[in-house]
């Protein structure tokens, strides 16, 4: 049935207006970011300022903010990359595998999601103190992992059991390992799961404040969301500086979510393919 001129305008109509919602909070901290303080705390805001102040950047990256976005990146890359493949072969062993209590397995996966961060610090902190994690990126890896893998190997083994077994025992009979099948044929299929998981984990890791203070004493060594509690003083805060900060917070996690996306929408195509 061929849409009416009036529903495609409304259609396109509605996306623009959802489009403009989501990239206005972003816009107006950009803006504020090269913005004069006079201008940031006049009682009458503007939308544009007619004397911009990019050196902002120029100082919150002198400022060590740069370190601290490599340290960010470092951290969230190893805990996507780890969490991703410890949750799609959990994933897949409790979604094919007749494991004996299987189902209370699973609700104690579930189980740690329910415990709030807070209650974890301590635990972890006397773990990590014993191995001598702190201080290092290893520690914050692990400790990430400790409440991003257990979602992350539910949400995967749902998008495994929804693959039919029929197709990795086509290829076994024609000669494919377990592994193999999984690998060639399972995996490819759960391409969008598999993304999905990874734009969740990546966020976690990236957006993680409480641990990151707690572990990393080191200035040389702490993450992005550290960095940005500094300038955030006991009486007053660097709101231009604060702001600056945040687009280059936000830039990373927006091209992760972009390269990544492709898979959520391709993923079954070339599964199929590959199958």
């Amino acid at each position: 049935m061929k849409r009416r001129p009036a529903a495609t305008v409304a259609i396109y109509a509605a996306a623009a207006l959802i489009g403009l919602l989501a990239v206005a909070p972003f816009a107006w901290m950009f803006l504020t970011s090269i913005k004069p303080d006079g201008e940031i705390f006049s009682k009458n805001p503007t939308l544009w300022t007619p004397s911009p102040q990019f050196g902002r950047y120029v100082d919150v990256l002198d400022a060590g903010f740069a370190t601290s976005l490599r340290n960010s990146i470092i951290v969230a890359t190893a805990t996507t990359m780890a969490g991703v493949a410890v949750a799609a072969l959990a994933g897949y062993a409790l979604a094919r595998f007749d494991i004996p209590l299987r189902r209370y397995l699973l609700l104690m996966v579930m189980g740690v999601q329910m415990f709030p961060l807070v209650v974890l610090i301590i635990p972890l902190f006397v773990v990590m103190k014993a191995l001598g994690l702190l201080d290092s990126w290893v520690g914050l890896v692990v400790a990430y992992l400790s409440f991003t893998t257990p979602l992350a190997v539910w949400l995967l083994r749902s998008f495994f059991e929804t693959i039919p077994k029929e197709l990795e025992e086509a290829a076994m009979s024609d000669g494919a390992t377990r592994f193999g099948a999984m690998i060639r044929v399972i995996f490819p299929l759960a391409g969008p799961g598999l993304a999905a998981t990874a734009i969740f984990s990546f966020i976690a890791a990236w957006n993680e404040f409480l641990i990151a203070l707690t572990f990393i004493n080191k200035e040389s060594l702490r993450t992005l969301p550290v960095a940005l509690s500094a300038y955030v003083g006991q009486e007053q805060a660097d709101w231009g500086a604060i702001m600056a900060g945040s687009v280059m917070f936000t830039i990373p996690v927006v091209i992760f979510f972009l390269a990544v996306h492709k898979r959520l929408t391709t993923g079954m195509v070339a599964g199929s393919v590959t199958g």
